[in-house]
């Protein structure tokens, strides 16, 4: 069975507030929820599937269901960090496929800014922890900075070229009146920012806002019917890696090929990209291990302008990513979701918007880069292409 055509995306909204002190989680998630239906021309009672992970409040889809007034007979609560709501409409866009449901509601939200919540899980009751610690893998930018320099060790990757990433993002975020971070930052202005944990400068570290954000996933019946511009779920993959492997590549190398398979296309016929970064150094990471360039080779690929939008090899990221725009509840995959519907339908930001973008490609991860962690990726299409 393949979703290839089966599930369209038919309505999206990204919660605009990042500093939300006077909103419950739930209010969140019902507002976000409410708006990607009125968005999609439904309303509650048309959903029949929800779908959410850990940061639901109460019993997860029971508790938010209920609280949205919608009836469903299919529900998915998986969690996989970041990745998370990209796996959920691979999920949807199956369920639908075999008849399950007709119209999935997939929605986060959080508050780790007003409530001051560490970024990454919490793993102190993980079977892993103990032993990890003890050598000082005691937070996720360490995690994280260990690959980076795993990745400089091995191919010459240098803090320069992780800070193309940053400046992309930010040069996107100027155009994105939401955005938490809004001034075009330079190469120079991200190697000169106070280190982290090294070679992780505080610039090639993402943003916690508060927000969230919400799709809508519909039949082909159900999407053709309705007056908006759907995008198409053409392909889906997921994987894991866990720990003891080579800290160079992601599951990004199982779970791009597979989407791209499913949806009969390869890398260079992306028009758009949508890519978690949480650091730097997990888009550079995803960008081989998806394949737009060979591994090793991403600090050179992202050299020159390469994502910038509108006319860089590989435009990204043109809300400004997880670095400089939104990164609610500590995990990305739905902002960057969001923003490859918007490019697909023509509704980006006028000043980044990918002429005739017909392809889309969105990418998430979750859990740490260097030890055990998720990837999840979709191949979305315009309805026309």
């Amino acid at each position: 069975m393949t979703v290839r055509g089966a599930a369209f995306i038919v309505g999206a909204h990204e919660h605009p507030r990042r500093d939300i002190p006077d909103l419950s989680v739930a209010e969140i998630h019902a507002e976000v929820a409410l708006a990607a239906l009125a968005d999609a021309g439904l309303s509650p009672p048309d959903v029949d599937a929800y779908f959410c992970d850990s940061d639901a409040p109460g019993v997860g889809p029971l508790s938010m269901a209920e609280y949205l007034g919608v009836r469903c007979r299919y529900l998915d609560t998986t969690e996989t960090g970041g990745a998370s709501y990209l796996s959920h409409v691979g999920h949807a866009a199956a369920a639908i496929a075999a008849g399950k449901c007709h119209v999935a509601l997939v929605v986060m939200g959080g508050r780790p800014r007003t409530l001051r919540l560490a970024s990454g899980p919490d793993l102190s009751g993980a079977p892993e922890t103990h032993y990890e610690t003890h050598w000082g893998i005691t937070d996720t930018v360490h995690n994280y900075a260990l690959a980076a320099m795993r990745h400089m060790h091995e191919f010459g990757t240098t803090s320069r070229q992780l800070a193309e990433v940053k400046v992309a993002a930010s040069l996107h975020a100027q155009h994105n009146p939401n955005a938490f971070l809004r001034k075009p930052v330079t190469v120079d202005d991200v190697v000169n920012s106070p280190l982290i944990s090294d070679p992780l400068h505080r610039l090639d570290c993402c943003v916690m806002t508060d927000g969230g954000g919400a799709v809508v996933v519909a039949s082909a019946e159900v999407a053709h019917r309705l007056p908006r511009h759907s995008v198409a779920v053409l392909g889906h993959g997921e994987a894991a890696k866990g720990a003891g492997g080579d800290l160079t590549h992601t599951a990004g190398v199982w779970s791009g090929p597979a989407a791209f398979a499913e949806a009969g296309v390869t890398p260079a016929d992306i028009d758009y990209a949508s890519i978690y970064d949480s650091f730097t150094i997990t888009a550079l990471m995803a960008l081989e291990d998806l394949g737009f360039c060979e591994k090793g080779q991403g600090g050179r690929f992202v050299q020159d302008g390469a994502l910038v939008a509108p006319h860089g090899r590989l435009p990204m990221n043109t809300d400004g990513g997880g670095l400089c725009n939104n990164q609610p509840d500590n995990r990305g995959g739905m902002p960057r979701m969001i923003e490859a519907v918007r490019q697909l339908r023509g509704e980006a930001a006028t000043e980044v918007q990918v002429p005739d973008c017909r392809l889309a490609l969105v990418h998430g991860s979750g859990g740490r880069l260097a030890t055990r962690s998720s990837a999840a990726t979709l191949i979305l299409g315009r309805e026309d292409a």
